[in-house]
């Protein structure tokens, strides 16, 4: 995946696209994937990189959502465990299943939790996980150690998947352009082209040459996530506003709080929501809260009230209290809730996605989650195909395997999430064992890592590598920033940046860094 291809794709003159999509997170990249993949003239333009907002700061599950279906919601639950069920199948390499235990502290919440978790397992039908099942006081605590012993009674056992998001995220991408699909970050769309008041394509302006382009294309479709607003008004300025925006906190702790494979999941918080626990990359992820907030920011900064709240209530269920000292990183996702009238309590809107079109024609998709990123991609192209009078095609996304695709990956292997082109990685290391060496003492990557990044995953900046190409700023933002030089040197061989823009990337960095770090 070469970005000057991308831009000598754009640049054709006269050329039309069939669809034009703005946005480059999951939902973007999931409606990007379904129209190349039906065979339309495909499109992508990201203001800054892949991923950048929430669709690389989520809590990592796959999942149908238990607290949808405590809330009623069962349409949503079975759509999103039949969603986990083809993700599993279509990106093994980077979704599996992870065990989660509710631990029951009253003597109701074990069958109450329990029934409820036998359903679930019955909505998943065919492409369901392993079963659910009860667990004693003592198999309990044998799965999760360092689990609050006072007064458990038991817990349930069930399964969920987990993933890494921004992978995911840069698989689809390249996924899209094994399609021969068009993808391209820094590339901010600036105005919508019209004629007799239809929408006819966009205005783009490439950051880093600052050349304009203006792509005609048969449908335009919004995918921005929480900048979903700004594009309605970029369309027409009287629109209405869709969205209310929440703020979601989680804490990157180190594996001694949460030793083993299990997660730990808390039905109900005080603030009504459901707070998870979860084992990743060598880390535990404790998240996560809700905060309404008034605004969309690209890198949206922790409340210390929602940080205290997380580390109350993991000290509630685990035996070592986490200190503020104990967090490794920061981070923080803003979601994209459809307002629902007049109702203002965040954590009880629903996830389920709604899709717009304009007066103008242009198409607008927003709200879902990751889980149901292929079902929301379908439901809008069958709309865009509609809109822009594209040839009907049916969807083959069900079965489409994502780039990468590589059947039983062996997850102790540093490199198994890069699925078939772990063995380009391995060459680069044959071939310079320089490259084996790692970026930081407390990192799990090596330089080749950085350089396949830069080659073949369009990154472009330190923070691209360090925070979505690897996730090294989530895991430990301390490291991450002391090995910023380092991944900066190795950017700029391959680039040929100078001395000074590498500087800045550095400094911008930091500047980054500063919401992560504890």
């Amino acid at each position: 995946m070469k970005r000057d291809r991308m831009l000598d794709r754009i640049a054709e003159t006269g050329k039309q696209w069939d669809v034009a999509v703005i946005g480059g997170g999951a939902t973007g990249l999931g409606v990007a994937l379904e129209a190349c993949s039906r065979g339309y003239q495909t499109v992508l333009l990201e203001q800054h990189d892949f991923s950048k907002g929430t669709s690389s700061r989520s809590t990592k599950l796959i999942h149908g959502g238990i607290r949808y279906l405590q809330q009623g919601n069962v349409s949503l639950v079975i759509e999103a465990l039949k969603e986990r069920g083809l993700l599993i199948q279509n990106a093994p390499h980077l979704v599996h299943h992870r065990s989660f235990i509710v631990p029951a502290y009253d003597w109701w919440s074990g069958p109450f939790y329990g029934i409820g978790l036998k359903i679930y397992d019955l909505m998943a039908g065919k492409l369901g996980l392993n079963p659910s099942r009860r667990l004693s006081r003592e198999e309990t605590l044998s799965h999760i150690p360092t689990l609050e012993p006072q007064d458990l009674r038991g817990g349930i056992m069930y399964y969920d998947g987990q993933f890494d998001d921004s992978r995911l995220a840069i698989n689809l991408a390249q996924t899209i352009d094994d399609l021969k699909g068009t993808v391209i970050n820094y590339m901010p769309v600036t105005s919508i082209l019209k004629k007799d008041d239809l929408v006819k394509g966009v205005v783009a302006v490439d950051t880093e040459t600052g050349n304009q382009y203006e792509l005609e294309s048969k449908v335009v479709i919004n995918a921005t996530g929480i900048f979903t607003d700004q594009i309605l008004k970029m369309d027409n300025p009287g629109a209405e506003r869709l969205l209310t925006l929440s703020q979601g906190v989680h804490l990157v702790l180190d594996e001694e709080f949460l030793p083993g494979d299990s997660a730990i999941m808390v039905p109900h918080t005080d603030d009504g929501r459901v707070l998870f626990a979860v084992p990743w990359n060598g880390k535990v992820l404790v998240g996560t809260t809700d905060t309404p907030i008034p605004a969309p920011l690209l890198e949206p900064p922790p409340l210390e009230e929602e940080i205290e709240f997380l580390l109350a209530h993991a000290a509630r269920y685990l035996t070592k209290d986490p200190q503020f000292s104990d967090i490794r990183s920061i981070f923080v996702g803003i979601r994209p809730l459809v307002t629902p009238g007049d109702q203002t309590d965040t954590a009880t809107i629903s996830r389920d996605h709604y899709l717009l079109v304009s007066e103008s024609g242009m198409l607008t998709i927003t709200g879902g989650k990751w889980t149901t990123y292929r079902k929301m991609a379908e439901d809008t192209i069958n709309q865009a195909s509609v809109v822009g009078d594209l040839p009907e095609q049916e969807s083959c996304s069900r079965n489409l395997k994502i780039h990468g695709w590589y059947e039983n990956p062996d997850q102790k292997d540093p490199l198994s999430y890069y699925g078939s082109d772990a063995s380009h990685l391995k060459e680069i290391m044959a071939k310079d064992p320089v490259m084996k060496e790692s970026i930081h003492p407390r990192l799990p990557y090596s330089k080749a890592t950085v350089i396949w990044a830069v080659r073949e995953e369009m990154a472009r900046t330190v923070e691209d590598v360090l925070s979505r190409r690897t996730r090294a700023l989530l895991l430990d933002a301390h490291a991450s920033l002391e090995a910023a030089p380092l991944v900066a040197e190795l950017i700029a061989k391959e680039l040929g940046y100078s001395e000074s823009s590498m500087k800045r990337q550095i400094e911008s960095y930091q500047k980054v860094c500063s919401s992560y770090l504890p």
